[in-house]
């Protein structure tokens, strides 16, 4: 989610507005995990005295072999190997997840493209969706990449590539599928075996732009 610079948000929506900051007030700022394996990603706030608070929902979880769909969340999990859709993203933040296709699990959604399905009969995992740059820190980052699905063929060989900006790739057995980048909001890449296990997703960011003179570099917590 953006208000720098008109910057548009995930999902396709547009800047939001800008926050006003008091001095003397309390703000607190809470970075979500990254999901683990068949586990939703945990939420990013913003939250004080005066203001609306902002939260940023974490990532939904990609579906198994069983049917199991993706989950809902900023950007929705791709659908697992067998037949499911993926989960549904969320305004202003995130797009959904694919669906599968044949054996092969689909991508999960990022913050500026739909994953995309896996394919059949090659049974190749489908891309994570890309994720959407911002210039807030002085040069443009990508943040918010969806995993890659996983692959269904020989042991060892790689899935759907994760989506710029964090995205994990997926694997098909042999080592485990390659994690979501910290501090990015990227997804895990999926695994088709139970051999070395989905990447797990990379933790969320909160950044804030402010003059330097109405900035006094005073922080508790980590």
């Amino acid at each position: 989610r953006n208000s720098f610079g008109s910057e548009a948000s995930g999902g396709g929506g547009s800047s939001e507005a800008n926050l006003t900051f008091v001095t003397g007030i309390v703000y607190t700022v809470t970075v979500g995990g990254g999901g683990g394996s068949q586990g939703d990603g945990q939420d990013s706030e913003i939250s004080g005295s005066g203001i609306t608070t902002i939260t940023s929902s974490g990532g939904g979880s990609g579906g198994n072999y069983s049917n199991d769909s993706g989950g809902a969340g900023g950007s929705g999990g791709g659908g697992g190997q067998t037949t499911s859709s993926g989960g549904s993203g969320t305004a202003n933040q995130g797009y959904t997840g694919g669906s599968n296709n044949y054996n092969a699990g689909a991508g999960g959604g990022g913050a500026s493209e739909v994953g995309q399905n896996g394919a059949a009969p090659s049974a190749l995992g489908g891309n994570g969706g890309n994720g959407l740059a911002s210039s807030i820190t002085g040069a443009s980052v990508s943040r918010g990449g969806g995993g890659g699905g996983s692959n269904h063929g020989a042991a060892g060989s790689q899935g759907g590539i994760g989506g710029t900006g964090g995205g994990g790739n997926g694997r098909y057995g042999g080592t485990a599928a390659q994690a979501g980048t910290v501090n990015t909001g990227g997804g895990g890449g999926g695994q088709g075996e139970s051999i070395g296990g989905a990447g797990g997703g990379g933790s969320g960011v909160v950044i804030l732009s402010m003059p330097d003179a109405s900035y006094t570099e005073t922080t508790t917590g980590s």
